[in-house]
């Protein structure tokens, strides 16, 4: 009896042989690519507080003999990691695309107010410690006086008004706290000192300050004070020279 002989099923069977052997060639070939150096994107904000070369040499250091490495044996998490550990970034994704390219997406961290103490540091916009950058400087607000590193949140709050608030933004040049945490501000080109004592009804106080300003601008008296006291609700008491 002859034996019926489905060549349509054998070459279904063949093909399929070949396309998985095909693809277990290609991916092997894949895995073995070496790694090409690291391409950084940069998110966000143009001021470069690390550079693209600092971000290198984290992903170089990380793991030494980077592309001497093939992507089967690259740690992907552990360079997310080296870099989302650095101080001056805010967060960072490391990948690769299919031609072997290793890729860093990094978003900086971004200051909003400095602290001048015994150490220079910045506060960021999340209320954390941010070093110092030697690749660029922030045009950002000093903060002076009884500065703990561990309990910036009262410098946080009045810093994040004075950022997002246009009129705060131009005049403050400096925040001071007490011992007892209550701030004063120095405005740009003026003498006087202006007193919130705490930050309770903030924003009424920054609203009482802006009246103030805006009439003593007009009568051309803001030289005549040194003291704008504006702890009392409703009311802004100033001290002449």
């Amino acid at each position: 009896m002859a034996i019926k002989i489905h060549w349509g099923y054998v070459k279904l069977v063949v093909l399929t042989a070949m396309v998985l052997f095909l693809f277990a060639f290609a991916s092997q070939r894949n895995g073995d690519r070496k790694i090409s150096e690291p391409q950084i994107h940069f998110l966000g904000d143009n001021n470069l507080y690390i550079t693209q070369e600092n971000v290198s040499n984290l992903l170089i250091q990380k793991e030494k003999g980077l592309s001497e490495m093939t992507k089967e044996t690259l740690d992907l998490n552990s360079l997310e990691f080296a870099l989302n550990s650095n101080p001056l970034i805010k967060s960072a994704q490391v990948y690769l695309d299919v031609n072997g390219l290793l890729i860093a997406d990094v978003e900086q961290k971004s200051p909003i107010a400095r602290v001048q103490d015994q150490t220079s540091y910045y506060v960021d916009d999340k209320g954390e410690f941010m070093p110092l950058s030697s690749n660029h400087t922030a045009r950002v607000p000093f903060v002076v006086g009884h500065i703990e590193k561990n309990n910036l949140n009262n410098v946080f709050k009045i810093a994040q008004k004075v950022y997002n608030d246009a009129f705060l933004k131009k005049h403050v040049v400096e925040i001071h706290q007490n011992e007892d945490q209550k701030i004063s501000l120095k405005l740009r080109q003026q003498s006087f000192s202006v007193y919130l004592g705490d930050l309770n009804q903030l924003d009424k106080k920054v609203s009482n300050l802006k009246v103030f300003y805006k009439k003593a601008l007009k009568e051309n008296t803001l030289h005549d004070y040194n003291k704008v006291n504006l702890q009392f609700d409703n009311q802004v008491v100033c001290t002449k020279n």
